[in-house]
């Protein structure tokens, strides 16, 4: 039937401790986002936070690159836009993208990415934006609960910035093109939080591809 072809296109912004990237493989296999599945396979999870540009763990990359790695971040971005573009009818998630690198950017060098022209390529492609956020007062729980798995504990020794940031974010998801959902995860489970928004794109329309 013409239509019913899933192809949702979901970019997870948020600071850290704010559970995006459980979210973001709930929502790679939630049968309203992606359908029913008899067996499973693999789909597009993808995020601007990997460490690519350098050969160590917890490198540079697409969020945290280098003046001198600023060709090679623009390229990468305009590299995933157009593959966007020719795969426009399958489903995209992505954990952290644009806003992150916006927000670290300005908070670590003081400069401002002006990021339209890829606003305007992804809104024409229907992706959305949701921005995970949670009570300033549960980041010492979180840090808590991560403590216990993380391979660099060292990040998290003060909250501080993940505050700062998770304001910056809110006023830079404000001003963005495309239609964007802030959720609270404080205190949530990642299943509810993945109905929530599932229910949310299915409402607006986002689960089907735009043109």
């Amino acid at each position: 039937m013409a239509g019913s072809k899933l192809c949702p296109k979901i970019i997870i912004e948020g600071t850290r401790l704010t559970l995006k990237t459980e979210i973001a493989f709930a929502l790679n296999e939630h049968p309203r986002i992606v359908g029913p599945r008899k067996y499973r396979y693999h789909s597009p999870l993808i995020s601007a936070e990997w460490c690519a540009f350098t050969n160590v763990p917890w490198g540079r990359g697409l969020v945290n690159f280098s003046a001198a790695e600023e060709d090679r971040a623009m390229e990468t971005y305009r590299t995933w836009v157009r593959l966007f573009e020719l795969q426009r009818y399958y489903s995209w998630i992505v954990d952290r993208f644009h806003i992150s690198t916006i927000a670290h950017q300005l908070a670590a060098r003081n400069v401002r990415y002006d990021f339209q022209w890829l606003e305007e390529r992804l809104h024409a492609l229907g992706f959305r934006l949701v921005l995970c956020t949670r009570t300033p007062e549960s980041f010492a729980r979180a840090r808590t609960e991560r403590l216990a798995v993380s391979g660099n504990p060292r990040q998290y020794d003060d909250m501080t910035p993940f505050i700062r940031e998770q304001d910056l974010m809110r006023e830079l998801v404000s001003g963005s093109l495309l239609p964007s959902r802030e959720v609270d995860v404080t205190g949530r489970s990642v299943a509810v939080i993945a109905d929530e928004i599932a229910g949310w794109m299915e409402a607006t329309g986002g689960l089907n591809a735009v043109g």
